[in-house]
């Protein structure tokens, strides 16, 4: 492990960085937010924690998710939420911020990850979170049948989403853990010529009635490597307030549903395990 040295007045740290599971975990002062920090792992940023204010989201994938979670449920309501993928544990504070009372389960593998994110930045006593470090697809196996309100997948290793977590197989879990008119939200990765992002619209379409997809417009036109989305329910989404919520973001998204979204996956097909490969790298510039 290694610290950067106090000043000679006693300031604290600018920064910390730990060898982790997933490589070297780094957190970094936000220099413009008292008590924020951003978590890169291994120089790829990963998540923006501000304790004094959990439910400001900076990155723009995750203000998207916090657009989900608004629209879960009617506004304070408390829900129950299970995270594939903890990083900062970012959305279940704001989960906890916004719907107090709300019950989540985090499921992290990287074990030395959440012991230094719990150490350097603790969760409010009161929020309730319980974190699994184990792998995503084994903790979701984990919840009881119908449990869920919403479950978000967010799971990057070494910058990619695991295979074991793209198919339809991965998906019967989603399904037999959430509970009747639940959602499923998937923070996806991909790049021209968006050829992963296309099979995992498939692969919903083919467990979900409903999809929604929220991502940059240069995104979508195949311009460049970004992130998107992917909203999945048995019951019609809030589509236009999505596309309100989505359209007034400081980086504005584009909201793709029905028929538009179909065309856009462009006759993928959808992957089961025996041909679900691991997302794509993202390119040394993505992160410059």
């Amino acid at each position: 492990m290694a610290k950067s040295r106090k000043s000679r007045r006693g300031a604290p740290a600018a920064s910390v960085a730990e060898t982790v599971d997933g490589g070297l975990a780094e957190l970094i002062p936000d220099p413009d937010r008292a008590r924020a920090w951003t978590l890169l792992l291994d120089g790829a940023p990963q998540s923006h924690v501000d304790l004094d204010d959990p439910a400001f989201l900076s990155f723009e994938y995750q203000r998207r998710l916090g657009h989900v979670i608004d629209l879960v449920a009617p506004p304070g309501r408390p829900v129950r939420a299970v995270h594939l993928g903890g990083g900062a544990l970012t959305l279940a504070r704001y989960v906890a911020a916004t719907r107090p009372r709300s019950t989540q389960q985090v499921v992290e593998r990287d074990a030395p990850l959440v012991e230094l994110v719990r150490r350097e930045l603790p969760l409010d006593r009161n929020a309730r979170i319980r974190v699994r470090s184990t792998d995503a697809r084994e903790g979701l196996a984990k919840v009881p049948d119908g449990w869920a309100d919403l479950v978000v997948a967010d799971v990057f290793s070494g910058a990619r989403t695991p295979a074991h977590l793209t198919s339809t197989e991965f998906l019967d879990e989603v399904r037999r853990a959430l509970a009747p008119g639940g959602w499923y939200a998937a923070n996806l990765a991909d790049g021209p010529p968006l050829t992963h992002l296309r099979g995992q619209i498939a692969t919903a379409a083919a467990r979900f009635a409903e999809l929604a997809l929220v991502a940059d417009p240069t995104v979508l036109r195949g311009r460049r490597f970004g992130n998107a989305v992917l909203v999945a329910a048995d019951q019609p989404l809030p589509v236009a307030d999505l596309t309100r919520r989505a359209a007034s973001d400081s980086h504005p998204g584009r909201v793709e549903h029905g028929r538009a979204l179909r065309d856009f996956t462009g006759g993928a097909t959808p992957v089961t395990d025996a041909t679900a490969v691991d997302s794509p790298a993202p390119p040394a510039s993505a992160f410059t």
